[in-house]
């Protein structure tokens, strides 16, 4: 049995976590820091927004139950592709939306959901969601780690902050 990853960015990481950690096929959903130029950096550092770290998500997940592809549609409908300062009410570079691919299958894939996205006409403004190649992961401290299920009134009041009603605007609608 052989698994593989996927690196997604789309604003704060505790909720990026959850749609992915219930879907079949998930192995692990781990949040961190990516993208940046510290060794090692903490949770404050990220924050301060200096580092060039960008909070997301590296997902392990089983290609023979759920693929690439699917991970992408998945991250689509968590975000909002027309935002490339933040997202929702998190703002600033360590929020921006980014899909990391870490080979020539992913970016192919990645660019060409980005590219059907953009053709479908589900947003008025353009695609500003960034395909980069994936840069060294650090996990986030323990207390981020599964953050919905330690927190959730947290996390429900992080939610009611523009996400869900985005996704029900977007992705919710016939």
């Amino acid at each position: 049995m052989s698994y593989d990853t996927a690196i997604f960015a789309g604003g704060c990481f505790w909720c990026m976590v959850q749609p992915f950690d219930t879907y079949p096929g998930i192995i692990k959903v781990e949040s961190g820091y990516t993208g940046g130029h510290v060794p090692n950096p903490t949770y404050e550092q990220v924050k301060s927004g200096t580092t060039g770290y960008t909070e997301a998500v590296r997902i392990t997940f089983d290609p023979a139950v759920v693929s690439y592809a699917d991970l992408v549609e998945i991250y689509w409908q968590q975000t909002d592709p027309t935002d490339a300062m933040g997202q929702f009410q998190d703002r600033g570079d360590n929020y921006r939306p980014v899909i990391f691919v870490k080979d020539q299958d992913q970016r192919r894939i990645a660019e060409a959901s980005k590219k059907q996205l953009a053709a479908s006409g589900r947003f008025a403004d353009p695609i500003v969601t960034r395909i980069e190649p994936a840069q060294p992961f650090y996990l986030a401290e323990d207390y981020h780690q599964q953050f919905y299920k330690k927190n959730p009134e947290r996390f429900a009041a992080e939610e009611a902050a523009g996400r869900d009603q985005f996704r029900q605007e977007h992705w919710n609608k016939k």
